[in-house]
């Protein structure tokens, strides 16, 4: 019998399997970004969302360099040239003043990083959570599925703004400790049952068995072969974590229940508690927070479609 002889050619070394991994990943998203952008709905949201970016990115930048943080502090800021308060929009303050003089523009853009910092923070402990118990739930199956879904149907039932209300009276929430509770009751409550089901699509396939006969232990099976899987369906609904966060603060802020520096709902609280709120007449002092979170707000919605239209080849155009 010949003997057969393995070369070096013959193996794939392994400080070239990375390469692989990063060639064979950058042209997937080489297609995925080419179908995004055939999708004129996804684009308008991805648009709007660097906007406000650069409205994030552009607040610091101006307060060092253009504008005298003694008058336009979002928070602490004050023009004492303005004899009159809220001052309707000028050459100096493009938005107007609000009621306690604090320059509106300033509050606006002040307030966008902390929107994307809720909606990050609340989208990534949410999409950890739900793509872990989905994965492990629909694995095992069993017990373990009952007792993760049953509590699920348990969070799902809750109505989540009055629970938020309730946890706000309770206890001191600023905005890293709502996003992390916006997170957890996503975590674990219907974005898990819908990653539950995706899983299980995934749990049948051949490959899965292909690793289950190979030897590979539970972990890593889950780990290395049905959560990356999943991780598509996983992002999706990371945009629209962000849109509920975002909501939530606004409902959160205008009642007073937060802790917080400065934030787009607390602008309208501020509105509101000045008596201004149904005063057409100032509309500068509504309208702008009110925009930025229908905006904002959409935007992440938008770009939850354009992207659900990659990962669900059904819905895309023939």
């Amino acid at each position: 019998m010949a003997e057969t002889t393995i070369t070096g050619s013959d193996l794939v070394k392994p400080d070239s399997l990375w390469r692989i991994r990063l060639r064979l990943s950058w042209q997937a998203f080489k297609k995925n970004a080419a179908l995004f952008a055939e999708n004129p709905v996804g684009l308008i949201g991805f648009a709007i969302i660097l906007i406000f970016m650069l409205m994030a990115v552009a607040h610091p930048i101006l307060i060092n360099t253009v504008w005298d943080p003694v008058i336009y502090d979002p928070v602490t800021g004050i023009d004492i040239t303005i004899p009159f308060h809220p001052s309707p929009p000028s050459p100096t303050h493009l938005l107007g003043t609000d009621s306690f003089g604090r320059d509106v523009l300033s509050q606006l853009m002040f307030s966008t990083a902390s929107e994307f910092a809720l909606g990050a923070v609340a989208a990534i402990v949410t999409v950890l959570i739900a793509t872990t118990i989905g994965a492990v739930a629909a694995y095992y199956g069993g017990i373990i599925d009952t007792i993760f879904m049953r509590f699920a149907d348990l969070v799902v039932m809750t109505p989540f703004v009055t629970l938020l209300i309730v946890l706000s009276t309770l206890f001191e929430v600023g905005m890293i400790e709502l996003a992390i509770i916006i997170g957890l009751l996503g975590g674990f409550g219907s974005t898990t049952i819908i990653i539950k089901s995706q899983a299980l699509t995934v749990k049948v396939r051949t490959y899965i068995e292909a690793a289950r006969i190979a030897g590979g232990g539970d972990a890593r099976i889950i780990f290395r072969h049905i959560i990356p899987n999943l991780l598509p369906l996983s992002f999706l609904y990371m945009m629209f974590t962000v849109t509920s966060a975002i909501f939530s603060e606004a409902v959160l802020s205008f009642f007073g229940l937060l802790n917080i520096r400065m934030s787009w709902g607390l602008m309208i609280f501020t509105t509101q508690f000045s008596g201004y709120l149904l005063d057409f007449e100032k509309w500068w002092l509504i309208y702008p927070a009110s925009v930025a979170i229908t905006a904002m707000c959409a935007a992440f919605y938008l770009v939850g479609r354009g992207i659900d239209e990659i990962i669900n080849p059904r819905l895309r155009r023939r």
